[in-house]
């Protein structure tokens, strides 16, 4: 993943709905949430001086359209989990996870395009059980999983509450961050700004673009694709309309995600007593 996918944002604040996110100062080993980024040393004395909460972020490798790459949800969901642990505060990132359930291995929906890479849902499962694991042995005690991807949704929901059934008596808690993806305001602020439904789409239309330009514009190639305002994807593998999206568009709903997402962690994180 490239560097600048991977910085941080700003959340605007609500008053201003359309405002610019602040951009982020040049990130080195000691200011970098992601834990890849850091030594073990450097690690243990960010857990030490406070950092109980981790973010596994899941993206996935698949096929959006001939104007997108196929690491969009890596690049979207890095740049938001950086901001969401600097707003949390006490919180790093874990590697973004690129490989998610993506159905069959069959020439079938995002399969019948190349590039689409594919997990079955109980090997994906396991791969983040595994990951809360290691961060929870290693002294995290709220480990959040944020998912970019629809399909990644219920496995994620499922495996945090197996992990927080177990761990009920340890202090350690797994959470799904589920209002990351599907509460958190975007389809009525675009609704409101003039943007069906139909516009937004459901995959690499309005909102999936728009969230890319502000992530990390070099991801997106130049060039106007036709909408496709039908069900499903249309012959291009997009649902909805790319061309109406603008970064401006997407560091709102980039902020919208944060927020949302923040809310739901601090929420857990106060429950449990994590300052």
């Amino acid at each position: 993943m490239s560097r600048p996918s991977r910085r941080a944002f700003l959340a605007a604040g609500a008053a201003a709905p359309l405002a610019p996110l602040a951009a982020p100062a040049a990130e080195g080993a000691g200011d970098s949430p992601f834990l890849e980024d850091m030594t073990s040393p450097e690690l243990q004395r960010r857990i030490a001086a406070g950092a109980r909460i981790a973010l596994v972020a899941t993206g996935g490798t698949e096929q959006n359209g001939p104007r997108m790459t196929l690491g969009k949800h890596q690049a979207i969901v890095a740049h938001a989990a950086a901001a969401i642990a600097r707003t949390l505060g006490n919180a790093i990132v874990a590697p973004v996870i690129a490989y998610v359930p993506e159905g069959a291995v069959a020439k079938a929906g995002h399969m019948a395009f190349p590039g689409t890479l594919t997990l079955p849902d109980g090997i994906f499962e396991k791969l983040l059980e595994y990951a809360a694991r290691s961060l929870a042995l290693h002294g995290f005690r709220l480990v959040c999983f944020v998912g970019d991807h629809g399909g990644s949704q219920e496995p994620q929901a499922r495996v945090a509450a197996r992990l927080t059934t177990e761990w009920r008596r340890s202090g350690v808690r797994a959470l799904h961050v589920g209002d990351y993806y599907a509460r958190n305001g975007q389809p009525e602020w675009l609704e409101a700004q003039g943007f069906p439904a139909s516009v937004q789409g459901g995959h690499a239309g309005l909102t999936d673009t728009a969230e890319l330009l502000a992530a990390a514009p070099g991801a997106v190639r130049a060039g106007a694709v036709p909408a496709f305002l039908g069900e499903g994807l249309g012959p291009d593998g997009i649902n909805g309309d790319p061309c109406a999206a603008t970064a401006e568009i997407g560091r709102k709903l980039l902020a919208l995600k944060v927020d949302a997402a923040v809310r739901q962690i601090g929420a857990a994180a106060a429950s449990m007593h994590l300052g």
